[in-house]
């Protein structure tokens, strides 16, 4: 299955710090507990490319939908 792939699993995530000073993203789904320990600084660029997918997502759902994310017009250049 690729990052584009669409999935029926259901999953429950939690994020938050641990007693040690890590940032902890904990997956839980069935039969699976999955718990990923990242140091702040990691943490802080996961979150960088959580915001940037984000808004490229959003970016593609405008265009989707039509509501004005490509102006038509004459072509630059």
């Amino acid at each position: 299955m690729g990052i584009d792939s669409q999935s029926d699993i259901a999953a429950n995530l939690q994020i938050g710090p641990t007693t040690m000073g890590m940032v902890r993203i904990y997956v839980e789904a069935e039969g699976v507990d999955l718990p990923l320990d990242f140091d702040p600084d990691e943490a802080e660029e996961i979150a960088e490319e959580l915001r940037a997918a984000a808004e490229a997502a959003r970016a593609m759902g405008k265009g989707a939908r039509g509501d004005g994310a490509a102006k038509k017009g004459k072509p630059r250049g």
